[in-house]
């Protein structure tokens, strides 16, 4: 059965929203000029066509407010654009993902202190729960009808689990070569799953020109972007209140559209600004695998345009050739002190592995790219190895099983007898 949220009418177009539709959110603010416009159904400036973000009025918010809320996203709602009573609209509660002391993988690198936050842990296995909770949000008030999405793979999970869970049509659009497990756990949500021939920047394309057409479907990254991409500062948020309200040393995040990375710096400099914690010097690095590394390079080369690539890469997830927080994310990484490096493919299989033989974590391919990027930052000096670190885990490896395909099994076939156990050196 599908569900007719109040505020739609019969042709399902966003409408008005009610009051407090979007709690202490005041406006949609352009990132590049600066103009505002009233919140709703738009995502691009109508003055110079720059990218909308939610702009708000906080109220003083405390520790003991935030740390009384539920254990999901949702103790953070009087900082999120949603109304106060979204807990009781059917979502998938993702958030508050463990924070894991890495000890092992500390050693094996030579850092002295290490942390995974381990989004993994989150209901489809992986960050993008957080975006589609704020962006379902967003799209039941506007009055939406659709779920829908252009996706590289998690985020096509997380949109179908989604709209599953509110009783709501979904339709979602991912490359026509993408993992079979990805394809495999969006479809069995029971939503309309579209492969596209193409790379994903080609099912964007696409996405973009349907979201043009179809008024009744909120697209949760094109037409209800700002709202959606909120739900990623929480990562910063919970990285800060987990390791005891203070702001880490350096933070390393896989970069796919550069918004996860953009996000977790605004939530940790939101909570500077608050007063929930004290203010002290951060960087920010950023990940890419080098079959699609179009922020690395425009870093390198000292550029602020990030030039787009044909992604060539096992990290899928990663694979944005033209990235829309691209330019953003330089902007983070330099005035934080940070830097963008990228990986092979053969150093994320490695940095897959040796996670998981460490720290008992199997990261999907996005996983991979951000340890492998992290040995290589300390490798060349970039970052500081007695600095406390955080690294994001976004996705689970039983999503990315061909990375490691034919590159670990079994140590011996033996016959079923304790001789044979012995004769093959296991003993």
């Amino acid at each position: 059965m599908t569900t007719t949220y109040a505020g739609a009418d019969t042709t399902g177009a966003a409408q008005t929203p009610r009051p407090g539709a979007f709690g202490n959110a005041t406006s949609l603010r352009c990132r590049e000029c600066g103009a505002t416009t009233e919140l709703g159904a738009q995502y691009a400036c109508t003055e110079c066509f720059g990218p909308l973000e939610v702009a708000y009025d906080y109220p003083q918010i405390t520790r003991d407010d935030l740390a009384a809320g539920p254990a999901n996203i949702w103790r953070y709602q009087a900082l999120l654009p949603v109304p106060t009573d979204v807990a009781s609209f059917p979502n998938t509660e993702p958030g508050l993902t463990p924070l894991v002391r890495a000890d092992r993988l500390a050693a094996a690198l030579g850092v002295r202190t290490l942390w995974i936050k381990n989004d993994a842990a989150n209901p489809t296995h992986s960050f993008k729960d957080r975006v589609v909770a704020v962006a379902l949000s967003a799209a039941r008030e506007l009055g939406f009808q659709v779920l829908a999405c252009p996706s590289t793979g998690n985020l096509a999970n997380a949109v179908a689990a989604a709209a599953a869970r509110a009783g709501i049509r979904s339709v979602v659009m991912v490359p026509h070569n993408l993992e079979q497990q990805k394809i495999l756990t969006t479809a069995v949500y029971g939503g309309t799953l579209v492969a596209v021939e193409g790379t994903y920047d080609d099912v964007n394309r696409l996405a973009s020109e349907i979201a043009g057409e179809e008024e009744s479907w909120a697209f949760v990254n094109v037409n209800v972007r700002p709202y959606y991409a909120e739900g990623s500062k929480t990562l910063g948020f919970e990285i800060a209140e987990q390791l005891g309200w203070r702001l880490p040393q350096q933070v390393v995040v896989p970069i796919a559209s550069g918004a996860q990375l953009v996000k977790v710096d605004k939530g940790l400099r939101e909570f500077v600004d608050l007063g929930l914690i004290e203010d002290a010097p951060y960087k920010i690095f950023g990940a890419q695998a080098t079959g699609c590394a179009p922020v690395s390079a425009a870093f390198k080369a000292g550029h602020d345009v990030v030039a787009p690539v044909r992604p060539d890469t096992i990290a899928k997830s990663l694979a944005i050739g033209n990235p829309a927080d691209g330019p953003y994310v330089l902007d983070v990484c330099r005035r934080t002190g940070g830097v963008v490096e990228d990986v092979s493919d053969d150093e994320v299989v490695e940095g897959i592995a040796l996670l998981a033989r460490t720290e008992g974590i199997f990261g999907e391919t996005a996983g991979g790219v951000t340890v492998a990027t992290l040995r290589k930052l300390i490798d060349t000096g970039q970052l500081d190895p007695d600095a406390e670190t955080v690294i994001i885990n976004s996705g689970d490896g039983l999503k990315t099983l061909d990375a490691i395909a034919g590159k670990v099994g079994p140590a011996a076939t033996i016959r079923p007898t304790y001789d044979a156990f012995t004769k093959a050196g296991l003993a």
